[in-house]
């Protein structure tokens, strides 16, 4: 079976492009990577209350479904490798480009596992819910005494906090290489990344235009 996606994929990754899985999992967990930072902001900004605990379960069940998404897609990438584009040429850019999917890789499993023991710390009524379908069970905490959940819910909001930070200043710095990348250095990056729009219109070989009127004084036209 992975020898037969790896001939399909093949023919993606021939032309610079990656497959419409790689192309679907990059694009749906930039979506919800920026939807997360965007709820996670509001969600500071509402009272303490049911309608925060709620955001906060929304919010920590989102991030849970990255970390899921992050998973699958690493396994699809050590199944399917990516195509050879213009940027992966030996030198820094390379090098930084490296770095920066291992950075996102570790901010997506850092982020959801800290928001959930954040969770889990201040015992739940409730389990989360990932995607709002799967119920998912609190980390063992609840035999804690009351001083370490305390320790273990200060430490997960510190590494929460500097996993947003982060966040917030890959997700621009990504952006604008994808961008200097496409128009500065004319590399074929972006192109790749992009969903490939099928051409459903046919264009028969050899059609010519049909000739003028003698009225109209020309002769015809090949095409």
């Amino acid at each position: 079976m992975i020898r037969e996606l790896r001939r399909w994929a093949r023919k993606h990754s021939a032309r610079g492009r990656y497959t419409p899985v790689g192309v679907t999992f990059h694009w749906v967990m930039a979506a919800l990577v920026i939807y997360q930072l965007i709820a996670g902001w509001r969600l500071e900004r509402l009272d303490v209350g049911a309608a925060r605990m709620g955001a906060y379960a929304d919010h920590s069940a989102m991030g849970l479904l990255i970390l899921l998404l992050a998973i699958l897609r690493g396994i699809w990438r050590l199944m399917i490798p990516g195509p050879i584009n213009d940027a992966d040429e030996p030198g820094w850019q390379s090098d930084v480009a490296h770095l920066t999917h291992i950075l996102f890789y570790t901010l997506f499993a850092l982020l959801p596992l800290s928001g959930w023991a954040m969770w889990s710390a201040i015992t739940p009524s409730e389990p989360l819910a990932l995607a709002g379908v799967l119920p998912i069970p609190p980390m063992p905490f609840g035999s804690l005494s009351i001083e370490w959940k305390l320790r273990i819910l200060e430490a997960a909001e510190k590494a929460h906090g500097i996993g947003i930070i982060a966040l917030a200043l890959l997700v621009p710095m990504h952006i604008g290489a994808a961008l200097k990348h496409h128009f500065w250095d004319r590399h074929d990056v972006l192109e790749g990344m992009l969903p490939e729009i099928p051409n459903s219109r046919s264009h028969p070989q050899g059609l010519q235009h049909a000739p003028l009127p003698p009225e109209a004084g020309t002769a015809p036209i090949d095409g």
